[in-house]
């Protein structure tokens, strides 16, 4: 993960602007265009994030549509449950501090808090991918019309997306280096 993290960072830095690079070596300058750099890999990060959660909620109303087509009645209100979380899970990842502090803020923000918060949002690619896979497995098997075990497959979707939200419930701790 931390390879994956450092090399967005590396990327991000080798694309600046000769002007950006001047700037950059001033004296005083140089920390807060670092600073920005990580804020900014960690924007690219969560945008990806969130853009991969809409088209996984697309995919959830889907199923949700075909399953309703279908009359099976006995699943609705677990899958209406489902599709109802998605969005504030997708609003948290895309609405969430991009680490900054004011200037009286008791708690600064400093560039190991930036790293950690890279390297953690960076780390919330494998749980997206995760319930990603899941509903990707859940939508092709609902096309093909295999509508089996439909309770234990929506569960399986929806025990995906709340490990998704309670491991990012933990990122200020994590930011601020209270927990791993």
């Amino acid at each position: 993960m931390s390879e994956n993290k450092n090399e967005i960072y590396t990327q991000a830095k080798s694309q600046m602007r000769l002007s950006e690079r001047i700037v950059a070596a001033l004296p005083g300058f140089k920390g807060y265009n670092e600073k920005e750099l990580r804020r900014e890999t960690d924007r690219l990060i969560r945008n990806h994030l969130t853009l991969k959660l809409s088209r996984t909620k697309d995919d959830i109303r889907s199923i949700f549509q075909k399953i309703t087509d279908r009359r099976y009645l006995d699943v609705l209100f677990v899958m209406d449950r489902l599709t109802a979380k998605v969005d504030p899970v997708t609003e948290k990842i895309n609405h969430a501090s991009y680490g900054y502090s004011g200037f009286f803020d008791l708690i600064k923000i400093k560039e190991e808090n930036l790293d950690r918060m890279v390297a953690f949002d960076n780390q919330l690619v494998d749980y997206v991918s995760a319930l990603t896979t899941a509903v990707d497995t859940f939508k092709s098997q609902i096309v093909a019309g295999d509508y089996s075990d439909l309770k234990d497959k929506i569960q399986i979707v929806t025990d995906k997306l709340e490990a998704l939200e309670a491991i990012f419930d933990k990122r200020k701790e994590v930011i601020m280096g209270v927990t791993q």
